[in-house]
């Protein structure tokens, strides 16, 4: 008699996302000798958001030596503070380097996984229809890969161009143009001052304005270029330094938020400095605590607001955008176009993608109605075999990112091992493991900086920090380096 096949999913891993997380934990498979999994990109080429932000002065406000993966550190990094097309060639080499452009499958966008209780695996449908089955599941699509467009009365009349700054439309010549954009968050105050050059008119609505730090960019000079290349061990030593210097400005945001009074004093006489006008500096002074809202580091922007073709705006007093323009205060200001630098649907983490796990239970149903929450960001009670890299509460507002993402990838490997030394079929958070992680959380959050009525893109609807962790970034790695068995139901 024929003994019959066991069935066995299509790969072992599929990840989402082809950015610094996705990459990551392709190339962390490839060095571990597994070769059993397939990236999902929807986009034709590596990347993430540095593929996908090409505004004018696109660029990071992290260190270059620190914002790079820990096993591909870089000397030839030009300038201090890296700008987006050099982080984009990173990430195209860093995929070639460790050839995993082969176990990518591009144009290949996720709408939604569901997991198969029966098989105890995840079958992840494509936009395109295109059905796969995977035992793991890991999403890298990051925080900042859904643009949130507001929805201003009136736009659908609006004749001219309008798109969001990270969807820029390179084929709209704003030379002399009449420009309006909204928002004055992280992008804008990189792209304001470089339109302020060419266009003719350009209006900034501001919703509140951010608390702003001078960005210590600089060349990186020949010599320095040298000893990182040559000089053993220096590459290394420079990231610690940036990285503890890093660090320690979340003592301020964590510990003792008094200790950014000394920063706050700082941030305001550079105001003081880069904006003459009196009535100007007055609608660019923050009203809330440095910190509560991302601390944007910029050398160009206030002088820029400063220019005569600049106006400043309030953006709660535009009412309408018409035809031919916008109106605020009752008068319609003609414009061509219109920006949104309105930045992104942080707290939605997976909307519009669909995440179905026991049950056929949706994962932004669950987080809609009873507040996004995870296990240490990575895993979710009633989703085995999901591990989310840049999940709720992993994001930060001092350090470097990508030393988040390879702390998660480096637990993620973990978990996989023990899935093999165990012969387990699935592993699954605890409800009461992540009811406890989260519980800490909040008391933990209540002494920071975010945790004193302060109101911004890190919060959800209901008023609660999803986004930001609340402490040292050593302390996330430290509490990443093991993985508590204990916290995990293991099926067969």
């Amino acid at each position: 008699m024929k003994a019959n096949k066991v069935k066995s999913p299509d790969f072992g891993v599929v990840i989402i996302g082809s950015g610094f997380g996705g990459l990551g934990m392709a190339i962390r498979l490839m060095q571990e000798g597994r070769k059993d999994f397939l990236v999902l990109e929807k986009d034709a080429e590596v990347g993430g958001t540095w593929r996908d932000n090409t505004y004018p002065g696109c660029a990071c406000d992290v260190p270059s030596h620190l914002y790079s993966f820990s096993f591909e550190r870089q000397s030839s990094w030009s300038r201090m503070y890296p700008q987006q097309s050099e982080l984009l060639t990173y990430l195209k080499r860093c995929a070639d380097k460790y050839d995993v452009r082969s176990r990518i499958r591009f144009n290949a966008a996720m709408s939604e996984a569901r997991f198969d209780e029966s098989n105890n695996w995840w079958e992840i449908t494509t936009v395109s229809g295109d059905t796969l089955t995977a035992s793991v599941l890991v999403t890298a699509m990051g925080g900042l890969s859904r643009p949130a467009i507001p929805k201003l009365p009136g736009i659908e009349r609006f004749a001219g161009s309008a798109f969001h700054s990270a969807q820029w439309d390179h084929s709209v010549d704003l030379t002399g143009k009449r420009v309006a954009v909204i928002g004055t968050g992280a992008s804008a105050i990189q792209f304001v001052p470089e339109l302020q050059k060419t266009v003719g008119q350009l209006h900034l609505l501001q919703r509140t304005p951010p608390w702003i730090l001078p960005k210590n960019d600089r060349p990186i000079s020949r010599t320095e270029h040298w000893m990182m290349k040559w000089v053993p061990g220096y590459m290394r030593l420079f990231r610690n330094l940036i990285y503890w210097r890093q660090e320690m400005l979340a003592l301020g945001f964590t510990v003792n938020p008094k200790l950014m009074t000394k920063v706050k004093g700082f941030a305001l006489s550079y105001l003081k400095r880069r904006v003459p006008d009196p009535a100007l500096r007055a609608k660019l002074t923050p009203d809330y605590e440095l910190g509560c809202k991302r601390i944007l580091l910029s050398n160009n922007y206030l002088p820029a607001l400063s220019q005569p073709n600049v106006s400043l705006h309030d953006s709660h007093q535009m009412t309408e955008v018409t035809e031919r323009g916008i109106v605020i205060n009752g008068v319609e200001q003609p414009v061509d176009v219109i920006i949104y630098g309105t930045g992104f649907r942080a707290t939605d983490v997976f909307s519009p993608l669909r995440i179905f796990g026991r049950n056929g239970v949706d994962i932004n149903d669950v987080w809609t109605s009873r507040g996004i929450e995870a296990y240490y960001g990575t895993t979710v009670a009633g989703y085995p075999n999901l591990f989310m890299l840049l999940g709720p509460n992993t994001g930060l507002g001092h350090n470097s990112i990508v030393f988040m993402i390879e702390s998660q990838i480096n637990y993620v490997i973990k978990c996989l091992k023990i899935l093999r030394k165990r012969r387990s079929a699935t592993m699954e958070c605890l409800p009461q493991a992540q009811r406890e992680f989260n519980a800490g959380l909040e008391a933990n959050m209540r002494g920071t900086v975010w945790g004193g009525g302060c109101k911004s893109w890190y919060f959800d609807a209901n008023g609660r920090n999803v986004t930001l962790w609340p402490g040292f970034t050593f302390s996330y790695w430290w509490k990443m380096k093991s993985v508590a068995v204990e916290s995990y139901r293991f099926g067969s």
